[in-house]
């Protein structure tokens, strides 16, 4: 019978380390940039603004596709001509999700506050497509009210009685989520009545910035805080439809700098093919990354000031907030990882995949074993054992012993008669 080793649970060298301390040559670092640079032409001459970008309107096509298959999904049966529209298929979404919590301006809100059709989905926190949104969607529907950000403040008012579907808690639990999926993407691409673009939802938690009332930014002849600066750039277009192409040079960046890692590991380092797969656990490849997109960065907010002619929202709406927010999130887990604060589900990530690669080398070994083998040698033991117990003398003990050790073709350590070879001194036990 093969033996396994079982060291592999006890020995750390079979295992991989948590992070790979690989250091970037200048090679890297030029590639890094170059791949920044790239991403960063491509934000300012194809992504730009909401009113000048050449890749938004590919983007808003495939946002119309994604919610006309949608409502097909849920029934919507288009015809030829106008009624197979994305319109047609936002209308048709609108009366299958309904919700208590679409007022569309001020008049809907008694006028406590000011709101158009331009904005309500930014001011109205059901609309988020995040989790927030989700949270509040269900507040409303359950409570039926309507929840709202502007200025800074929140303020809810109480809307018509709401009757969600389902004959207990989870039931309509699931009715609500379902009711608020189906609502945002009745949103998605913009209202059924709209001229031209519509507007669309936010970009994921965007709406958060209207807690900031603060500050005072030049805009035109007047001067606004940040949350009316961001309410007006919303308006402008600057929805989670442009957060799709504003996200396209950041892939670009972030797909280019992983290839070019890759493909050196794998035929420069000479690397095995598995460790050359790009994860966050290689010392250098998370260097070039922040690098890459820091280029990037660079990039857009020098094309987004010399281009805003001093007013702020148009110099917000050529900032990409998604190239931004991906470079503090790589920066802050650098930090972290360097400082040694590593966060507990990762740490229990780690974990299982060392675990995992523990278990698979014990799979590896355990495919050694001839099991028919272990299971006829296991019924030699146990029928010896038995036979063993049975027997009622010492000789009788011995013979038994004997006859095993010949039926297992094992010599006796000993020649002669056992007695006499104890008595001599010079014998010498062998085993073979």
């Amino acid at each position: 019978m093969s033996d396994v080793d079982i060291s592999i649970f006890r020995n750390d060298r079979n295992l991989k380390p948590v992070f790979y301390n690989d250091k970037c040559d200048k090679y890297d670092y030029l590639s890094a940039v170059g791949c920044g640079a790239i991403a960063g032409l491509v934000d300012i001459f194809l992504v730009g603004s909401p009113a000048d970008s050449k890749l938004q309107g590919w983007t808003d096509a495939q946002v119309d596709k994604t919610v006309m298959s949608f409502a097909k999904t849920c029934g919507w049966s288009p015809r030829e001509g106008k009624e197979k529209s994305v319109a047609s298929a936002i209308g048709f979404l609108e009366k299958k999700f309904p919700v208590n919590y679409d007022q569309r301006h001020s008049g809907d809100v008694a006028g406590l506050f000011t709101m158009s059709a331009k904005n309500h989905h930014m001011k109205s926190l059901a609309h988020s497509p995040d989790i927030i949104g989700l949270f509040f969607s269900i507040l409303n529907q359950f409570t039926s009210t309507s929840s709202f950000l502007h200025n800074g403040q929140l303020i809810t008012i109480q809307t018509e009685t709401y009757e969600l579907q389902g004959h207990d808690f989870i039931s309509k639990l699931f009715c609500g989520v379902a009711n608020w999926f189906g609502h945002i993407m009745s949103d998605a691409a913009g209202s059924s009545g709209a001229s031209g673009r519509g507007s669309g939802v936010v970009i994921p938690f965007y709406e958060l910035f209207q807690l900031c009332n603060f500050g005072s930014f030049q805009v035109g002849q007047d001067r606004n805080t940040l949350a009316t600066v961001a309410t007006k750039v919303f308006q402008e277009g600057y929805d989670a439809r442009f957060g799709l192409t504003m996200a396209i040079p950041v892939v670009l960046c972030d797909l280019s700098i992983k290839l070019i890692w890759a493909i050196k590991h794998c035929f420069y380092h000479k690397r095995p093919l598995h460790e050359c797969i790009p994860t966050k656990r290689h010392d250098d490849l998370r260097i070039m990354l922040i690098i890459g997109d820091g280029t990037l960065c660079l990039m857009d907010g020098a094309d987004a000031a010399i281009r805003s002619g001093e007013n702020w929202v148009n110099f917000f709406l050529r900032l990409n907030i998604v190239a931004w927010y991906r470079l503090v999130s790589l920066v802050f887990r650098e930090v972290c990882i360097r400082l040694g604060i590593s966060l507990s589900l990762q740490k229990q990530l780690d974990a299982y995949i060392r675990i995992n690669e523990a278990i698979a080398l014990y799979l590896t070994q355990l495919e050694k074993i001839d099991f028919e083998l272990f299971k006829k040698e296991t019924e030699q033991y146990n029928h010896m054992l038995a036979m063993m117990e049975e027997a009622n003398s010492e000789d009788e003990l011995n013979v038994l012993l004997k006859s095993e050790y010949k039926a297992l073709g094992i010599d006796l350590p000993y020649s002669g008669d056992f007695d006499a070879f104890m008595n001599d001194a010079s014998s010498v036990l062998e085993f073979k």
